[in-house]
C-alpha cells in the first residue's frame, strides 16, 4: 500500500516563514514557525516516514493571507489533524473558539475542559501542540496577563503574534504582558 507524501509549502508573516504540512484533502498536521523540516519533525515517527513535497494548499494559503491582513479568525477555520487524550483535545478544541484579538487563560481553558484544576496539563497541551497558528495556543496567557511561554519562537514571537491579531502588549521578552487583562468569556 502506497502512502502519499505530506503537502508543504511555507508562508512569509511579519514574525518569519510559517511552515505547513497538510495532507492531500489540506488537512493541517503540523505547522509552526521555521522550515519544513522542523515542523515535520514534530510529526509521529510513522506519520513523519511519509516525506513531503512542495505544493498547494489553498484554503491555507487563502486563510493565512486573510489572516495576515485582519481578519484573525481565519486561522482557526482550516481543517486541523487532533491527535491525544481526550482531555487535550478538548483543550485544543477549546483554543480554536478563542476569538482573534482575545485571549484566555490556562485556568479559564482548564475550566472549559471540566477540570478546573488542570491549568499545568492545559500548558502541557499548549506544548504539545502541533499545529501552531491553526490552533492559537498564542492565546493563551498566564493570570495576570504575562505572557507564558511559547514552542514556536518564544514568548517575542508569541507577542507579536498577538499584537498582529489587535491584543495590546508591553513589554518585550520574558516581561511582555498585556495591557489590557479583560479576557474573552466563552458564552
Amino acid at each position: 500500500m502506497s502512502v502519499e507524501p505530506w503537502v508543504a509549502a511555507t508562508y512569509e508573516s511579519p514574525v518569519g516563514d510559517l511552515a505547513v504540512l497538510t495532507d492531500l484533502e489540506g488537512t493541517v498536521w503540523a505547522a509552526g514557525m521555521g522550515s519544513v523540516a522542523d515542523v515535520a519533525r514534530q510529526l509521529p515517527a510513522d506519520a513523519g516516514d511519509r516525506g513531503w513535497e512542495k505544493g498547494s494548499q489553498p484554503e491555507v494559503a487563502l486563510a493565512v493571507a486573510a489572516w495576515l491582513e485582519g481578519d484573525a479568525d481565519a486561522i482557526t477555520a482550516v481543517p486541523v489533524h487532533l491527535e491525544g487524550s481526550s482531555f487535550t483535545v478538548d483543550v485544543w478544541t477549546y483554543m480554536r473558539e478563542i476569538p482573534g484579538g482575545a485571549v484566555a487563560s490556562y485556568a479559564e481553558l482548564a475550566e472549559m475542559a471540566g477540570r478546573p484544576r488542570a491549568s499545568r496539563a492545559v500548558g502541557t497541551a499548549c506544548a504539545r501542540n502541533r499545529v501552531g497558528i491553526f490552533v492559537p495556543c498564542h492565546r493563551v496567557v498566564q493570570a495576570g496577563g504575562r505572557l507564558g511561554s511559547y514552542g514556536f519562537g518564544g514568548t517575542g514571537i508569541k507577542a507579536q503574534l498577538l499584537r498582529l491579531e489587535g491584543v495590546t502588549v508591553d513589554g518585550v521578552g520574558t516581561t511582555a504582558r498585556l495591557t489590557e487583562t479583560d479576557r474573552w468569556r466563552r458564552p
